[in-house]
């Protein structure tokens, strides 16, 4: 698999945070707009059956009190809905036939009954059978709205309310068409049963009106929480990784030096006992009665290139420190998180010189024995090195591979760079002490890699690529759980 930049996670965080917070503020902007048009369909429905209910009382009245047509001729001044109020007596029935029919249809309920229906006009009748004049009222939907009264503004409200009775359909407001969106519905038949119409009011939320605003601002302040929260993430990741690198560099220099010692110490023991063996010569020919001078002066000679030589030995020794020991025991280490561990600290370089990596096995259970610091050690140096070595390459041409995998006993690291590769007269020297083809370099730390891991009964080898740069291989034991 490729490694991901931990930016990408920072973006998908926000991505997902922004998103779920605009799926939240739509929500409650749609449950709003829910509420807010069910409770102006409940005011305009209660509103209407006040309507239709008067009507009733008023048809009431006329059949009680048979009032005379001067009378008659004022009330549509009270009532504005009232267009005209009409009167039959046994004398005079009505002329038209659906009046007559909802007069037979009154007198058999005892309560007023719809005559008929002006879709075109937006009109309907109602009569009131009674002795000894009936009366028929003719009222006008748009003037029956109490619009000094209605919860929305008549002309630009996006909610339609229509008077709806069978398949007949009185509009009342026109509300706006929108085409997608999110619909809404209210239905209910008015209070009064001699007018059995229902108020249906539709309203759609269209995507223009969702709460983008503030939504963009919600998105912008996780973008701003997350950002704060990446700066401090990334100030401490600077810091533990600092320090990690320090520590890693003090068990290095430790170490290498330590290895430096082990080589001085061999160097150094055959000068200081040839030195000893003239010191002890010359100082025997010395004592001698007479002296021997001249074989003295030779010995001494021969005593001081000796010296000169240890020097010569110990002026290689940089720095002397005390080896620190390695007494940790083995243990069975997750060679992955190693990895990925080594690759946390030099993430700032690679992001520095445009690396491309890939990391493969990385999700493979695979259990090292060996030391963890020393095993961290060995893996820091392998990528410092080959990233030391991408530096020869362009920008463009820089990749690195490290592959995890299991050989039989063994667990495997495979480091790969596409650098210029190691020269052939090099690369049988790359684990000698005191090699290295970086100037100012000492030279050890491949060799110190490779005792270390040596000490830990793995091995570490060096070759060219099939194609191009160079590959080490580190091998170590696999701990099959077992702790040495």
């Amino acid at each position: 698999m490729h490694w991901m930049p931990r930016s990408w996670r920072w973006w998908l965080a926000w991505a997902l945070l922004s998103l779920a917070g605009a799926l939240l503020l739509a929500q409650l902007a749609l449950q709003r707009e829910q509420a807010a048009f069910e409770t102006d369909a409940r005011i305009a429905h209660r509103l209407l059956s006040q309507r239709v209910v008067a009507h009733d009382a008023v048809l009431a009245m006329l059949a009680l009190l048979q009032p005379d047509d001067a009378a008659l001729a004022r009330l549509p001044s009270v009532y504005s809905q009232i267009l005209t109020i009409r009167r039959s007596g046994a004398p005079t029935p009505w002329a038209e036939p659906l009046l007559r029919q909802a007069e037979a249809r009154s007198r058999a309920t005892g309560q007023p009954a719809l005559a008929d229906l002006d879709l075109g006009r937006g009109r309907y009748r109602l009569v009131q059978a009674a002795q000894p004049a009936s009366y028929a009222l003719q009222i006008d939907v748009a003037s029956m709205v109490p619009w000094d009264e209605w919860p929305m503004a008549r002309d630009s409200s996006p909610v339609a309310v229509a008077l709806v009775l069978g398949d007949e359909r009185l509009p009342v407001q026109a509300g706006r068409a929108v085409a997608h969106g999110w619909a809404y519905g209210f239905r209910k038949t008015l209070a009064a049963p001699s007018q059995p119409f229902a108020l249906v009011a539709t309203r759609t939320v269209g995507w223009s009106e969702l709460p983008w605003g503030r939504m963009l601002a919600l998105s912008a302040g996780v973008a701003a929480v997350l950002a704060a929260g990446r700066w401090l993430r990334m100030q401490s990741a600077a810091r533990r990784r600092a320090e990690a690198l320090v520590r890693l560099g003090q068990v290095g220099r430790l170490n290498a030096l330590g290895e430096l010692a082990a080589g001085m110490a061999h160097e150094l023991n055959q000068p200081l006992t040839a030195l000893l063996a003239s010191t002890q010569a010359a100082r025997r020919l010395v004592a001698e009665d007479p002296p021997e001078i001249a074989t003295a002066r030779a010995a001494m000679d021969q005593a001081v290139a000796q010296a000169r030589r240890a020097c010569e030995v110990v002026g290689r020794l940089r720095r002397a420190v005390e080896r620190p020991g390695l007494g940790a025991a083995l243990q069975a280490v997750d060679l992955p998180a190693a990895v990925r561990r080594a690759l946390d600290l030099l993430e700032p370089e690679l992001q520095r010189r445009a690396v491309v990596l890939q990391l493969d096995g990385a999700a493979a259970d695979l259990r090292v024995r060996a030391d963890p610091v020393a095993l961290e050690q060995i893996v820091h140096n392998l990528l410092l090195n080959a990233l030391q070595a991408l530096e020869q390459v362009p920008q463009a041409e820089r990749r690195l591979a490290l592959l995890l995998s299991r050989e039989q006993a063994e667990g495997v690291l495979a480091v790969q760079d596409s650098g210029p590769g190691l020269a052939p007269e090099v690369l049988p020297h790359v684990f000698e002490p005191f090699f290295s083809t970086r100037e100012g370099g000492l030279g050890l730390g491949l060799s110190l890699c490779e005792s270390l891991a040596q000490g830990m009964g793995g091995s570490l080898s060096a070759a060219n690529a099939r194609l191009r740069g160079g590959v080490f291989r580190l091998r170590l034991p696999l701990a099959d759980g077992a702790i040495a």
